[in-house]
């Protein structure tokens, strides 16, 4: 008999499906029974309640931290009744061999028509003059709104909740541009979206922009003081993803300067939120983070949890995993050093190549051809995604970019080359092809080989700083001083020619630090040297939760 611990209040219906199956128990931890801490368990008492439990479903209010999985035993699975796994710490479940799973298509209808309803509201007033009536005034003439057909909605990330924006969108006679390095021309045709390659060329032509990215490094701040400069004046800013892709000072700068037409936030930096300087201000409508509170998506997802919950329990089956939970550990062990150079060669190319990626392509050499290339294929397309999709993993990083429309194929090849074995990804963007190719020194040891048509051999970990110029004297010199005068240690250096007879060379510093701009600036204006990029890898030893 199989033990569950469901840890939040889930629709009856996914109880039910406990209940009917005969090898499975199951103990619900109510809210009410906690009314004293505001319904939250404490660390220990979720620690006990795992500790009991062969399965476990959360939904956002408790959390499993590393403390409270540390030395659980028994605990195999964790269903998550939603999308964000932000409260359960993947690494350490990993740790503990303990599969984490989440339900992503259950509250995208929902989460899309509140992003909507927030856009329709938001655009024709209806919060502020529903106040209005509530206290006891008819101010009509104040409520001036604005229609949708006709206007432009911007979309950043086309994904699933994306695209159903975009249908609601296009049904109400609205143009829909979309930004998502993972959306190809063909699919954003078949979408009737209109494709551009960055925020920056979509914010001066939209009236409305809407957000549904994972919170990241590229989308923090994204509507900043700088975005106000360049972004059409009047645009009315939705966000149902995360809280933090919108700065919330300058959304309060843009809307007292007026370059801003509204700001519609359902979701917070911390939540919850019940303080910001946002509320209350004019042309501004806020929800309490309300994007899955639907009486069908809830049930859709505690349905789902449970149902993935019973079947990796009574059958070893796993959907929709976000860490490594389909490889059994002899399996891992033997793939590990591969793997991660998969998985580095796609964290490399996201940072590489250009525009949004139609097709990819991953190449096996030599010896490595015998061992599981599909396994290493989903690495690669791990480390491609995992910047700018949530909940990346082996287990579903290839269905995520096929979802996009990139084409992805393998081939492997017996011939062993300079290299016993050796992995060589391309990347297609906007008719230019990115190649990256890379090996494995020792057992855990990756190494990058291959930029392009120049063939090298340098670190695959940490700050990079890459750089193509003229095979001229002089040039590795110049930019080990220009380093050194803003105070970038260079721990690694690394050079390679396209050929015997050309003039091109490309260099690859392994740096201490970030470098500044001003370092790169100073950098580029060397009239020999023709491309700069910065590409941050995980470092040495470190590895993404589902690789262990």
């Amino acid at each position: 008999m199989f033990k569950v611990a469901v840890l939040d209040d889930i629709a009856q219906e996914g109880l039910d499906i406990l209940d009917a199956h005969p090898d499975v128990e199951y103990v619900v931890y109510p809210s009410s029974d906690y009314a004293d801490q505001g319904g939250k368990m404490t660390p220990e008492q979720v620690k006990v309640a795992l500790a009991e439990a062969d399965g476990a479903i959360f939904r956002s209010r408790q959390k499993a931290t590393p403390d409270v999985l540390e030395g659980n035993k028994r605990l195999k699975a964790i269903a998550r009744a939603g999308v964000g796994t932000d409260n359960i710490d993947k690494q350490a479940a990993t740790r503990q061999g303990i599969v984490v799973m989440n339900t992503p298509d259950g509250n995208t209808i929902s989460t899309a028509e509140h992003a909507f309803t927030l856009m329709a509201s938001l655009s024709r007033n209806v919060p502020a003059a529903h106040q209005g009536l509530v206290e006891g005034r008819w101010d009509r003439k104040l409520y001036m709104g604005t229609q949708l057909a006709g206007k432009t909605l911007g979309i950043v990330g086309v994904g699933r909740i994306g695209q159903e924006i975009a249908k609601r969108a296009q049904a109400f006679d609205m143009k829909v541009i979309g930004s998502d390095p993972f959306l190809t021309n063909e699919q954003a045709l078949k979408l009737g979206i209109e494709k551009v390659e960055s925020v920056k060329d979509l914010l001066p032509r939209v009236d409305y922009l809407t957000v549904h990215t994972p919170k990241t490094p590229e989308t923090e701040n994204m509507i900043d003081a700088e975005a106000l400069e360049i972004i059409k004046p009047g645009c009315r800013v939705i966000n149902c993803a995360r809280g933090g892709i919108y700065n919330e000072a300058a959304l309060v700068d843009g809307l007292n300067s007026g370059k801003l037409g509204g700001v519609a936030l359902d979701v917070y930096d911390s939540e919850p939120c019940t303080d910001s300087p946002l509320f209350g201000m004019k042309n501004v409508v806020c929800t309490p983070h309300l994007g899955a509170s639907t009486e069908e998506a809830q049930t859709q997802v505690a349905v789902e949890a449970c149902q993935l919950i019973i079947n990796y329990l009574t059958t070893g089956e796993i959907r929709n995993s976000v860490n490594v939970g389909a490889l059994d550990p002899q399996t891992l062990n033997s793939l590990r050093g591969s793997l991660e150079v998969a998985y580095r060669l796609g964290v490399f190319l996201s940072q590489w190549y250009d525009g949004s990626a139609s097709s990819c392509s991953v190449t096996f050499r030599g010896d490595i051809r015998s061992k599981d290339t599909g396994l290493l294929t989903s690495a690669f397309c791990a480390g491609l995604l995992e910047r700018a999709i949530e909940g990346v993993s082996i287990i579903n990083a290839d269905v995520l970019l096929k979802e996009r429309g990139v084409q992805l194929s393998t081939q492997v090849q017996s011939e062993l080359g300079k290299f016993a074995s050796s992995i060589t990804a391309k990347v297609e963007s906007n008719g230019a092809e990115y190649i990256a190719g890379g090996t494995l020194f020792g057992n855990e040891m990756p190494r990058l080989i291959r930029l392009g048509e120049f063939l090298l051999e340098a670190y695959l970990d940490g700050i990079l700083l890459v750089f193509t110029h003229n095979d001229v004297p002089g040039i590795i010199g110049t930019v080990g001083t220009i380093f050194g005068n803003h105070e970038v240690n260079i721990a690694q250096m690394s050079v390679g020619r396209a050929g015997a007879d050309s003039n091109s060379a490309i260099g690859v510093l392994n740096l201490d630090s970030r470098p500044s701009q001003a370092a790169i600036d100073e950098v580029l204006a060397h009239p020999d040297i023709r491309s700069v990029h910065v590409i941050e890898l995980p470092a040495s030893g470190e590895r993404p939760a589902w690789l262990g």
